[in-house]
């Protein structure tokens, strides 16, 4: 390979979330594969993009113009088909925020909101935050597959008039990369029933072979025209600190909205070196995009390999897309508090307890293996002494 995914990197005292265990209650010899950025560096060419800004010195107010917009034009269209427009546009300083505001924009008060969980926890919290009604339509899980239960989904818009259906495609974190025959069946759904999508497609970049992202609000007219789409480069090149995002929204009413409540947070113009660093990226990066995703799918082999001559007794729910792998631990036959005590104190790992992810992930666990294979190895060498304890105990 061209680059070198293979180098381990020290993130301690460089104030990442990740590796600073004991400032969020746990052990100081923890493993960390929970939150969802990546142990390599960023594309040589975000690095350089970077210094030459930094050498510049002067980080004033910063705004994009068209030629930004026709950077981010051509990445949509060469990987997706997907013909975006300028005035659809709208920067946030991250796809959380954006979903808060997206919530508040779009909805009033005691207005009911729809999640399939197990899902990403943020969903849940931005319903609940803003004093909406949670509603949870629970994912299908059967013969270790998820799929949505598009009837009790619709039966649940109609029994509490649902306004909104935050959405994840691909889904974080059991790893569906959603077919067309289930996203247009949803689009009909809300279509019926008014109900407006917010898609969060942050995980569109990562793709295993034989699976294909379809933008969901680009399959039919009638689906751009209700839906909120979410992207963001952080995922795709470990941009995450840079805090940057587009949202693309065609519906000039939904737009309007949105734009309305972004202003009343305060913020307006985006990181200077966000933008540098998106647009460096989006330029030059996917070469070193390809190749990362060649790793992934390394350690994807790599995991499943170790877990099924190794560790029996723990599922991995195949994943389609995006580098957070969902393991069943059921088999372990440990409740929730117990499941959480054994992969913090037993196998050393800090991993995400899947009841994060709602009711329906109990009994699971999400890893990231966005890291070198070399210390994706150690995690799972330290899983397997602590199963084979277990299991002699």
């Amino acid at each position: 390979m061209k680059y070198d995914f293979d180098k381990i990197i020290d993130r301690r005292n460089t104030d990442s979330i990740k590796f600073n265990p004991t400032d969020r209650g746990r052990p100081d010899d923890v493993l960390p594969f929970w939150v969802a950025d990546m142990d390599f560096q960023s594309p040589p060419c975000v690095l350089e993009a970077l210094t030459e800004r930094v050498r510049h010195g002067i980080f004033g107010y910063s705004e994009t113009g068209r030629h930004y917009f026709e950077v981010l034009q051509n990445w949509f269209s060469s990987r997706f088909e997907w013909e975006i427009k300028p005035e659809w546009l709208v920067k946030t300083p991250g796809i959380v925020n954006a979903i808060y505001i997206a919530v508040r924009s779009q909805t009033s008060p005691g207005d009911s909101i729809i999640i399939n969980q197990p899902v990403y926890y943020p969903f849940a919290s931005a319903v609940k935050h803003n004093q909406r009604n949670l509603v949870i339509s629970e994912l299908l899980y059967e013969n270790n597959h998820y799929s949505i239960d598009f009837e009790d989904f619709e039966n649940k818009i109609l029994q509490h008039n649902v306004k909104m259906f935050i959405f994840c495609n691909p889904h974080n974190p059991v790893g569906r990369v959603w077919t067309k025959d289930e996203l247009v069946r949803l689009g009909e759904i809300c279509l019926r029933r008014g109900v407006i999508v917010a898609a969060d497609e942050i995980h569109a970049d990562f793709i295993y072979p034989g699976n294909k992202h379809l933008v969901f609000a680009d399959l039919h007219p009638s689906f751009q025209d209700i839906t909120i789409t979410f992207t963001s480069p952080s995922k795709t090149f470990n941009l995450a600190g840079l805090q940057l995002a587009h949202n693309f929204i065609s519906n000039v009413e939904i737009r309007a909205k949105f734009q309305r409540e972004f202003e009343r947070s305060g913020l307006s113009q985006s990181s200077a070196m966000g933008i540098v660093a998106a647009k460096a990226a989006y330029l030059y990066g996917a070469d070193w995009l390809e190749e990362l995703l060649q790793y992934l799918n390394g350690n994807l082999n790599f995991t499943r390999r170790f877990l099924n001559h190794n560790l029996p007794q723990i599922k991995l729910v195949e994943p389609e897309g995006t580098y957070l792998l969902w393991l069943d631990c059921k088999s372990l036959n440990l409740s929730v508090k117990e499941l959480e005590n054994f992969i913090l104190h037993q196998a050393k790992l800090w991993l995400d307890g899947g009841t994060m992810f709602g009711a329906g992930g109990a009994g699971f666990q999400r890893i990231n293996i966005a890291c070198p294979q070399a210390f994706l190895q150690k995690a799972l060498n330290n899983l397997q002494e602590a199963v084979s304890r277990l299991s002699h105990s």
